[in-house]
Formats: structure tokens, sequence, C-alpha cells
């Protein structure tokens, strides 16, 4: 059982879900940790086994006590969480991020699978899935290009996903406080908390957390198209604005703040606070997408504009070596 995917992502959760409650008596039933966790009692009687193998807690009549609160080393490393599925778009992600792919570069499918530690077939689904959104050319016997991102791209996408986000947020402000997205709403505030008093030696990790923060927000629409779209949305500004390495840290920085605020906005479940933080970091993230593919926004006194490309002598272009 414990080389299950399902059963280590179960014991996380459940982890999680342990560091936000007081030590002491703990009523939760397997009815509703099942339901909380989205898995079936087996899964659930499996990990309460662990946790109390692990010294956690303590079965007694009635429930469970809390001896203590988990640390670092009760959680499985996260790469042995994931699904296939899940593992190949990391790690495909990770190669665009760095670079290793340009537009009109080649993908092989079989080379990726090599590397990933997957089958051929789970890259080629992922392939598929992701050549929806015009991101990837099948090219027929020659394996997939990888068209890159334009401006206009860029720019389209940018009002597709505040127009889901902002559907997705006021979703998740209806949600019950008892609801897991709300506990885990909670974990990922205190992370960003902990990501700031580290910022000078970890700012790269923001996009990890943000990627958690508004994959949790899209997950609340209980809408599969809204879902599936943000796999495209991950690729463009969690990973594809990051190939533009200037002041990145500051940011990384301002980001954090706005992020605060928007989870701030959505306890309060005040709609008019969450529409205006949504629409403030969505924003700052448009403009640092279009800054990194190399377009400059020219705000006008109204505060709009049109963008422009940014022409940089020879010799300052960033080129990946």
């Amino acid at each position: 059982m414990r080389g299950n995917t399902v059963y280590k992502r179960t014991y996380n959760q459940c982890l999680r879900l342990l560091a936000a409650r007081p030590l002491g008596e703990w009523s939760g039933s397997e009815a509703e940790l099942s339901e909380t966790l989205d898995v079936s009692r087996t899964t659930v009687r499996a990990v309460l086994a662990g946790l109390a193998k692990a010294g956690l807690v303590t079965p007694q009549r009635g429930g469970r006590i809390l001896r203590r609160h988990p640390d670092a080393t009760d959680f499985f490393p996260e790469p042995q969480t994931e699904s296939v599925a899940h593992r190949v778009e990391r790690k495909f992600m990770q190669m665009v991020l760095h670079g290793d792919y340009q537009p009109g570069q080649m993908v092989n499918t079989s080379d990726l699978a090599r590397q990933f530690g997957t089958s051929a077939s789970a890259v080629r689904e992922y392939l598929t899935q992701f050549s929806r959104f015009g991101l990837l050319e099948r090219r027929e016997n020659s394996g997939w290009i990888f068209k890159g991102i334009t401006s206009d791209f860029a720019k389209e996408i940018y009002e597709i996903r505040e127009l889901f986000e902002l559907r997705s947020a006021r979703r998740f402000m209806d949600l019950p406080d008892t609801t897991r997205a709300w506990k885990e709403l909670e974990t990922i505030e205190r992370e960003h908390w902990a990501l700031l008093e580290q910022i000078d030696e970890q700012y790269s990790d923001f996009s990890a957390l943000d990627e958690k923060l508004h994959r949790l927000i899209h997950e609340a629409s209980g809408n599969r198209f809204i879902q599936n779209f943000y796999d495209v949305i991950s690729l463009i500004f969690h990973y594809h604005y990051q190939w533009d390495k200037s002041d990145e840290k500051e940011r990384n920085v301002v980001a954090i703040h706005e992020h605060l605020d928007y989870i701030a906005a959505l306890r309060s479940r005040d709609l008019r606070a969450v529409d205006a933080k949504c629409r403030v970091h969505l924003r700052t993230a448009r403009l640092t997408l279009l800054r990194a593919i190399g377009i400059r926004p020219v705000v006008g006194g109204n505060g709009t504009g049109q963008a422009q490309p940014i022409i940089k002598p020879h010799h300052q272009r960033c080129t990946k070596t």
C-alpha cells in the first residue's frame, strides 16, 4: 500500500488537515474523511493506520487523539504522490521553462518518454491534449513541432483566463466552510508567508505556489472545461513567462502580496473585493507575460494602451546556451 500513489497523496492531504487542528481529541469519522479527501474508505483506513504507526494519532473509542502535529519529514516527497499524467505535465513544462524548446523545434515522443520514465503513449496522450490549444502542431511521420507563444495568442488567452477565474472565484466563495478547498487555501496562505521569509534564497519557488493557488480556485468552478483549460494557462503564465529572469525576485514579491490580498478577499466573501483583487493580480500577470515574449505595454492617459514590441540591441538579447 505504501507504494500506491493514491495512498501517498491522500496521506499528505490528511497531514495538511491535521496541521491545522489543535492537539487532542479528533472525532472525524471514516465516512467524513472519505468525503473530505474524495477517496474510498479502504484508503482512509490505510491512511489512519499509517498515521497511528507514525505516532501522529492514537485510536480511542468514538474517535482518535491527535498526539503531535506533522513536520516536513512526515510527508511523502511530492513526486511520489503524482499520477503519471501529472508527472508528464510537470516535466514537460519544466523543459519549456528552462528553454529546452524554442518555437519551430521538434518534440520527439520517444525521447521524452525515456527522459520522463514513462510510456510513449502517456507522453503522446499529453501532447495530443495540449495540441488543441495551438501550442503544438502534429507533423505526419515526424512528431510534433513546438510553435511557441505570440503576443496575440497571449492576449487572447488572458481574456479567457480572466473570465474563467472570476467565475471560479465566485463559486469558491459559495463553498461551505468545511469544504476541503478552504483548508487547502489556509495551507497555501501559510506557504506564501513562509516563502516571503525566505524570499532572497527561494524566490524561484513562487511558480509552483502560484500554480497551486490558481488551480485550486479553478477547481471550485465544478466545470470540466474550465478545469481542462487551466492546463494551457499553467504552461503560459506559470512557466513560459519566466524565461524573462530580469527582476524575477521583485516581481515575485509583488505577486505574493497580490495573492495574499486575493486570499483575504476570498475569505471575506466580499464579491466586489474578490473581483478587484483578482483583476489586479491577473493584470500584473498579463503585463509580465507580454514583456517576457518581447512586448512592452504602452499605457495611455486612461490606463490602457496597445502593446509594442521591445527591440533590444543584439548583445542584450537573451539566448539559451
